[in-house]
């Protein structure tokens, strides 16, 4: 029990938890009222438009197979553009919004998934690819100019105060991390991605469908990206061409943070949330600060590397 209690202490996910406690910490010891209740729970506000978009990143990472896909953020854009447009300001239009939007983005989460497994474009390539596609396809769809509005019911979602205080995206969040949890940990696909990350020849032998379980890792991503898009549209409540587009690196580093092994097969979305955390959290200080965005982004990429380097030398994660 007690070495069981030391590993789990020694995990990503309670370091990178720890690393966010602390940064709440030293925020409110350098700045009175960064650690206020309210200046917290704003900042879970954001993570949440990250931390959604990065729970679809881990699933693609854990597929293995250099898995990436880097077109989450501007997926996420298009999203945010045909769910304002459907919405345009009423209820009425919100809910087909979103099915809207979420499907188009998971059909072109199915074309890179179709294009790395079936085609074998590396996965960077191929993403890369598909976000110059959809970067054109927005130009195309708002002919420069983006409209429509933010359903009433997504902005109390986003903004409003929610239940005890807590906002509703806040809580869509946790529910999502802990379905796609259930996803990894509880069903016959979650153990056929684990497997196929780790080993997909070994996988393959076994009769894990490696095939479908790829391809689908990528129409979630997609469909995830679609969620957190749209989040952040409840958050502007107006959309502009380059919503989420910032929103690609950090849900790579959020993923990091979190453990999931690079290679794929190891990791999971509760470390990656808590990774999204630290990320925010991070940049709120060095915003409070007056830091120059230089400066934080050298700041962040040298946190990314200490804990790449800290996680490097677990033996779980090398194996």
């Amino acid at each position: 029990m007690r070495q069981r209690l030391l590993r789990i202490a020694r995990g990503p996910v309670v370091i990178a938890a720890v690393i966010a406690v602390g940064l709440v910490v030293i925020g409110g010891i350098l700045r009175p009222g960064f650690a206020d209740p309210d200046q917290v729970v704003s900042m879970l506000r954001i993570a949440s438009f990250l931390g959604i978009i990065a729970i679809g990143q881990t699933i693609v990472v854990l597929s293995g197979g250099e898995g990436i896909d880097l077109s989450v953020g501007t997926v996420a854009t298009l999203s945010a553009i045909i769910a304002a447009r459907v919405m345009d300001g009423a209820n009425a239009g919100a809910l087909g919004g979103v099915l809207l939007a979420v499907g188009v983005a998971a059909v072109i989460g199915l074309v890179n998934g179709l294009g790395v497994v079936f085609l074998r474009i590396p996965p960077f390539v191929m993403t890369l690819g598909m976000m110059g596609v959809v970067s054109g396809l927005i130009l195309v769809v708002t002919g420069g100019v983006a409209d429509g509005r933010a359903a009433p019911v997504l902005i109390d979602l986003v903004s409003g105060r929610g239940v005890l205080g807590v906002p509703g995206i806040v809580l869509l969040w946790i529910v999502l991390t802990a379905a796609v949890v259930l996803l990894l940990r509880r069903t016959g696909y979650g153990w056929s991605l684990h497997a196929v990350g780790a080993n997909r020849e070994a996988a393959r032998l076994s009769g894990v469908p490696v095939a479908r379980t790829r391809v689908l890792a990528y129409v979630l991503c997609s469909a995830f990206a679609a969620i957190g898009g749209i989040a952040m549209l409840g958050y502007t409540q107006t959309v502009f061409l380059s919503l989420a587009d910032g929103q690609m690196m950090p849900s790579i580093a959020a993923v990091i943070i979190g453990g999931t092994l690079v290679s794929g097969g190891v990791g999971g979305v509760l470390g990656t949330g808590i990774g999204a955390v630290v990320l925010t959290v991070l940049n709120s200080l060095l915003t409070t600060l007056t830091i120059p965005e230089s400066t934080r982004t050298v700041v962040n990429g040298l946190v990314l590397i200490v804990l790449l380097a800290v996680y490097g030398r677990q033996r779980r994660l090398r194996a």
